[in-house]
């Protein structure tokens, strides 16, 4: 197993069969870093392109169409000392004609503090002039190339990941994402130093990152959506709109996955899922949502 040191110098707002920029083996670690949402680097400099540009992508030796590339997030670190966010709910999160009269051209700077592990805005509103959150990094966009030749903007997901914005995508977390291509075409970006439930601001704290991640093919898997697991869950990602849609796709892919890899038939995976589900909120700022299903690991057939 090799580690590769991967700088990259090409950015896309979209996922999909773009020229590979690193080949690597199942089983290889990778250190690389992404650009934030709006397409600054760590440097200060405006490389672009805006709007979740992606770093890669990767092309992984014997990824096919059927299999499922696992990827194994060992660390997700700002890298650089400030984040921008948003201070105004998405329109379409609230009651239509809510007079929400926050003006939306005016982001918010935050510090970080790292010897604190703390981010603090720099001029809040009134009381909240200097909130301060912690440092809870995580990916909010990243993917394999789709089917078909698309290449489909980050600001949307699908079965192939993309922008889901769901904060237990975060260090130490293994994702599981079904190939549709050969090689896969891994792609990253849109780091958030913080992000609340649903990025119903349509930012977390944008920054800069550094991510060391290992890439194995997973031959002969064959998933429809991403998939997740932590110390404590297994859980499935549906991203489409509405919500009910996205949390059908989630629920599905769950009792698929209880019934193939836990040994359960569709009964026993239809009341274990019923009596011990957890959903949590992804996007819900975007045109696709993303509704998660977890189930804690303590309730699993050993």
């Amino acid at each position: 197993m090799m580690e590769h040191n991967f700088s990259p110098t090409t950015y896309y707002s979209t996922i999909g069969s773009h020229e590979p920029a690193l080949n690597v083996s199942s089983g290889d670690t990778v250190v690389t870093a992404t650009i934030d949402a709006g397409g600054w680097h760590a440097n200060g400099e405006f490389i672009g392109p805006r709007g979740n540009p992606q770093t890669g992508p990767i092309y992984v030796e014997g990824a096919e169409p059927g299999d499922t590339l696992k990827v194994k997030f060992e660390k997700i670190w700002p890298n650089r000392p400030h984040g921008f966010c948003s201070r105004r709910i998405a329109p379409h999160v609230l009651e239509p004609g809510d007079p929400n009269m926050v003006d939306l051209s005016e982001r918010l700077t935050f510090r970080l503090d790292f010897e604190n592990s703390t981010a603090t805005v720099e001029g809040g509103p009134s009381s909240l002039s200097d909130l301060t959150v912690p440092i809870q990094p995580m990916l909010g966009c990243f993917g394999v190339a789709p089917a078909r030749g698309q290449a489909i903007s980050t600001a949307t997901s699908g079965p192939y990941g993309g922008n889901m914005d769901y904060k237990g995508f975060a260090p130490g977390v293994t994702a599981y994402l079904p190939v549709f291509v050969e090689g896969a075409l891994f792609h990253l970006g849109d780091g958030h130093a913080w992000q609340a439930d649903g990025e119903i601001l349509g930012t977390g704290i944008e920054i800069s990152m550094d991510v060391t991640l290992t890439l194995e093919v997973i031959k002969g898997k064959e998933i429809g959506w991403p998939r997740g697991e932590n110390d404590d869950y297994i859980f499935t990602a549906g991203n489409a709109r509405p919500l009910d849609q996205a949390t059908q796709h989630a629920s599905s892919e769950m009792l698929r996955w209880l019934q193939t890899d836990y040994g359960l038939d569709s009964e026993e995976a239809n009341f274990l899922l019923g009596m011990h589900v957890e959903y949590d909120v992804g996007n819900i700022f975007d045109p696709a949502f993303t509704m998660v299903c977890k189930l804690p690991k303590s309730v699993l057939p050993k």
